[in-house]
């Protein structure tokens, strides 16, 4: 096996940054912080869940295409198109119309789009003061919007027709919501002081 290839296989191999940084520092911490005596019983992230709502596909079907370009380019990972449960006659939206998006993240590819976001596209969102702790769903979720997908750098937006906004939701093992907040905290996320 050349030198190359092993570098290569190496790379692929080597664990995500803030996974590295959570098992080595984060794990100490919370343990500390909530006297908890096994590492098993500290928080953890779960999952991270993309969603993106396309109500402008309703009439036009190049949004649809554009959105599912756009988690896809975020994520690297093909999204799901969500379609609609019912006809909604009001809305113009009849039952099995395609209405948006979603991805649900899990291990590596999880920690390397919350490092990413983290720090990159959260400080290049335009007025930002901080991420709001109230965002919080009495277990230890954590839900943010980002109003424009454009602050993410993966994105050709010479490419894109249409700039949609997105919902990210941080599933974690928490039990409170205290709990959530301190493992997020220590991984870096941006709260309002």
């Amino acid at each position: 096996m050349s030198d190359t290839a092993e570098t290569a296989t190496e790379e692929a191999q080597a664990a995500p940054r803030l996974k590295t940084h959570f098992e080595e520092q984060i794990v100490l911490r919370l343990m500390e912080r909530f006297d908890l005596k096994n590492r098993m019983a500290v928080p953890r992230l779960q999952k991270v869940a993309l969603n993106m709502g396309v109500g402008e596909a309703v009439s036009d079907q190049n949004a649809m295409a554009d959105a599912v370009a756009t988690l896809r380019g975020i994520t690297g990972q093909q999204p799901v198109v969500t379609r609609a449960r019912r006809s909604v006659a009001g809305f113009h939206v009849r039952e099995g119309m395609p209405l948006g998006c979603k991805v649900t993240l899990r291990g590596k590819r999880m920690y390397e789009f919350l490092d990413r976001l983290i720090s990159v596209v959260l400080p290049r969102v335009r007025d930002f003061r901080g991420l709001s702790r109230s965002a919080f769903d009495g277990t230890g979720n954590y839900t943010l919007g980002i109003v424009e997908s454009a602050v993410f750098p993966e994105l050709d937006l010479d490419k894109l027709k249409n700039i949609f906004g997105l919902d990210v939701t941080i599933v974690t093992t928490a039990r409170t919501d205290q709990e959530g907040f301190e493992l997020l905290s220590l991984l870096g996320m941006p709260f309002q002081q």
